[in-house]
């Protein structure tokens, strides 16, 4: 692929370019002296951005070799006093002599912290530091940009992502044990507004792609695990930017019972927003406030109360919009253009309110017991009236003519109208119990959940159009609406759910470790009661000198059918759908090892594979689901991820992932008939000149699934100035292939369209204003009580590619259809202000 080539030749120069760099030495020596003038021993003398380095003498003496020709800073560094940096410039062979005062007053020892090994042993898991999600160039940003670089992506509007194939409906998500959900009815990623994680809230973020134990819920394709802080004192940060403004505080009580934990952000795109195809005013607008407060009443008793309150609204009233694709073919090539005006508007809104408490009693020191409950509300409302007049044809791209962008050569001409008042309402109420027993070698787990949903659900859509002065479907005596969608549902659904697992370490070395699992699934709907085994595995070689974890998953997942699958493409509700099936399998290994700088490194493989069954096909629009409602169909899904983590620079970690995937899927009775005249020849359209006197029926088989990316590639990349660390800059690259595109509702034309590859770059770059040292801030400055401030310019879509996210579909005069993209979001740039205190 061409994209890979720039990529190889970059990364070749990079280092070459070292290499060529530490051909040329320079050399740096001197004395280390504290505020008495007496010579300071074992004073660490390190290159900034380099781990390892020197010690000075019982002299303070210290003589290092350095890179020349190059900007380069020393850091000395010993305990009590405060750290000093100097920065140098130094010619090839030449040799520099300096004396460094070191003051009193630096930082004392900070605790060990000793890694946790749990997470490498456990298959498909993914751990990921939530302080990223700050720092990271994204437009949406949040936790969920930091997993579109392992997932891929196509879409930097939307928070939602895609998992091996998967949709967006296979994802799990809890805060705090607590399952939180999506609005439904949003169409495309302008509509959305804030994810529902808060970042900052946030102490850690665990990500299963695959192979997740029994004590995770009925989904099919992954889980994200977040679990938010336990303040131990106040604190809190404040952020403001073009597209989003937040404010979180924390603290606990003096005896440290009681914690709370406040979070309040705000969010427009109208800034992304301004820049699409369809211009006119946009007014989006998306706020939410998060509490978490827990109150220790003994030493064994404690209560955790969870709140969150969100709205978003999304207004748009379009002017116009102009859009463009170049056609090639060996008879014909142009440049085709659609020239749209509206009139009308569009009015959305989202409410999202969740309550959940949890008792948790320390029983026993080996015993502990989780008593949950929770309510989600949410409630949507769409309202859409808008009419279009179309002109399409081919576009003048001569600068020289005054028709310079207009449609000169008209193809096709016509109106159309969409009108939609939709009402979604979704109630669930849950009661759950988990238990925690630790045995030894064996950790017992297990836990039961009762649901009780209630959906109520309005649709009234329609849609007109005229093609040429003709309503489209032509009917000479009476005038026909395009498309109609009408239905109301009131469904309520029980369910019960449970599982029982044993964590086993079968030595006291835990050089092999066993998960063994079991769920269970029974909803009244359509009344099935689900088993679900799984088990996992991981083995450490204790003999090996090299730090290698292999581990795997088996296992059984199903996904019982919720609003989404249950709707059919006219409107109508199959109260009989089963849940969708699969077992899945993976495998791989966890290696960490020393870098060529020094610093640690962990390479991650798996390879796995899905197989379904009773599956439920859909398409994609944008971000939109619809699905055709039937268990009809079989898929699977095979592939292969490797990642690579480490510190390119001291204390900035960095990762690279890279994925090989296919998923297919075959439907069931999905033929269509091809129909030939009397010359045998295939006809496209039955009209008077063109009448069929044979037909041939052929069967479609096996095709990609939407979401089929063969391969993906995504990096995250941290790095600083050589001479000042206040000063750093984050890269975030994401590369998918291409993706299938289904032209709705229709069986013969599946797979009919295919999506350009998604390639996107987004940077920052990050400037310190203020440092945690407070010993220089004076009583009255007003920002004494501060940890840091940053300032950071982003950069988005910094090649300025028009991705697609779909298509438009148009005849011609002479009924022939052609495609118009749908772009995504072009260069933009972004400021924004972090503080904390």
């Amino acid at each position: 692929m061409p994209f890979k080539k720039p990529v190889y030749l970059f990364v070749l120069l990079l280092f070459c370019g070292q290499l060529l760099a530490q051909k040329k030495m320079a050399s740096v020596s001197g004395r280390v002296l504290d505020e008495g003038e007496l010579p300071l021993s074992k004073v660490s003398v390190t290159l900034l951005g380099r781990q390892g380095g020197i010690a000075t003498n019982d002299s303070g003496f210290f003589s290092i070799s350095v890179p020349a020709d190059k900007a380069f800073a020393l850091v000395f560094s010993f305990t009590g006093y405060k750290k000093e940096q100097r920065n140098f410039i130094l010619s090839d062979g030449e040799a520099e002599r300096v004396v460094v005062r070191m003051e009193r007053g630096g930082d004392a020892l900070k605790e060990v912290v000793v890694t946790d090994q749990r997470p490498r042993r456990e298959a498909g898991l993914i751990t990921l530091n939530p302080k990223q999600a700050i720092n990271i160039p994204s437009p949406t940003g949040g936790i969920e940009s930091l997993i579109k670089i392992f997932v891929g992506s196509n879409n930097e509007l939307t928070s939602n992502y895609t998992v091996r194939g998967g949709n967006y409906d296979e994802n799990l998500i809890y805060v705090n044990d607590f399952e939180v959900f999506r609005p439904y009815l949003v169409r495309s990623g302008q509509q959305e507004g804030l994810s529902f994680i808060n970042p900052e809230m946030t102490r850690s973020v665990n990500f299963y792609n695959g192979g997740f134990q029994a004590k995770y819920g009925d989904k099919l394709s992954s889980v994200l695990d977040i679990q938010y802080k336990k303040p131990k004192q106040f604190g809190g940060s404040a952020y403001i930017g073009l597209l989003e403004q937040g404010l979180h505080l924390e603290g606990s009580s003096t005896n440290n019972k009681f914690t709370y934990l406040l979070g309040v952000r705000n969010r427009s795109n109208r800034n992304l927003l301004s820049s699409q195809e369809t211009k006119g005013n946009y007014v989006p607008s998306s706020a939410d406030v998060q509490a978490l407060f827990t109150y220790q009443f003994t030493t064994k008793v404690a209560a955790e109360l969870f709140t969150n309150i969100s709205r978003t609204k999304f207004t748009l009233v379009p002017e116009f919009s102009q859009q463009t694709s170049s056609v090639f073919s060996p008879l014909f090539s142009a440049n085709i253009g659609v020239d749209i005006f509206f009139e009308g508007r569009e009015e959305d809104a989202y409410k999202t309110n969740m309550v959940g408490l949890s008792v948790t009693q320390q029983v026993r020191k080996n015993l502990r017991l989780k008593w949950m409950a929770s309510y989600f509300s949410n409630n949507e409302k769409e309202a859409i009236d808008i009419t279009g007049a179309y002109l399409f044809g081919e576009r003048d791209f001569d600068r020289s003519k005054p028709t310079f962008g207009l449609i000169v050569n008209p193809l096709g001409a016509g109106v159309f109208q969409n009108y939609a008042r939709n009402t979604l309402s979704i109630d669930v109420l849950n009661f759950s119990h988990k238990g925690y027993l630790d045995n030894g070698k064996h950790y017992w787990q297990w836990g039961l959940s009762a649901d009780r949903q209630q959906i109520d659900d309005k649709l009234n859509e329609w849609e007109y159009q005229d093609s040429a002065g003709y309503a489209l479907p032509y009917n000479s005596s009476q005038l026909a609406l395009f498309k109609v969608l009408k239905s109301r549902a009131a469904i309520n659904i029980n369910r019960l759910s449970g599982y029982v697992q044993d964590n086993i370490a079968f030595s006291d070395s835990s050089d092999f470790a066993l998960q063994i699992g079991m769920r269970f699934n029974y909803n009244t709907l359509n009344k099935e009661f689900l088993l679900a085994p799984r088990i996992g595995f991981s083995y450490k070689p204790s003999r090996w000198k090299t730090d290698m974890i292999f581990r795997g998953a088996l296992g059984i997942y199903q996904q019982p059918p919720f609003y989404r699958e249950l709707r059919r493409y006219d409107g109508t509700v199959n109260s009989n759908l089963l849940s969708q099936k699969s077992w899945q399998i993976t495998g791989g290994f966890d290696y960490s090892f020393k870098g060529y700088n020094g610093r640690p490194f962990r390479l991650t493989t798996e390879a796995y594979y899905k197989s379904m069954w009773d599956v439920v096909p859909y398409d994609i629009d944008n971000v939109r689901l619809r699905y055709l409602g039937n268990n009809n169909a079989k898929a699977y899904a095979t592939g292969i991820e490797m990642r690579l983590f480490g510190e390119l620079v001291k204390d900035a970690e960095s990762w690279v992932s890279f994925g090989i995937m296919q998923t297919k899927e075959n439907l069931a009775n999905d033929f269509y008939y091809r129909y030939k005249n009397s010359q045998g020849e295939f006809i496209t359209d039955k009209t008077e000149d063109q009448v069929p006197t044979d037909s041939v029926k052929t069967n479609v088989g096996w095709l990609r699934r939407p979401t089929d990316r063969r391969v993906m590639f995504g990096l995250f990349l941290q790095d600083y100035l050589s001479t000042n660390n206040n000063f750093k800059v984050y890269v975030n690259t994401l590369y998918g292939s291409n993706l299938p595109y289904n032209i709705p509702n229709s069986v013969r034309y599946r797979n009919a369209l295919f999506i350009d590859p998604y390639i996107r770059i987004d940077i920052g770059f990050s400037a310190l204003l203020l440092d945690s040292d407070k010993s220089k801030r004076r009583s009255h400055n007003p920002f004494r009580n501060f940890e840091n401030i940053w300032a950071t310019l982003e950069v988005f879509n910094l090649i300025d590619r028009p991705n697609t996210i779909s298509y438009l579909l148009i005849k011609d005069f002479s009924n022939t259809t052609f495609t118009i993209p749908n772009r995504l979001t072009p260069r933009l740039l972004n400021l924004k202000l972090v503080a904390r205190f």
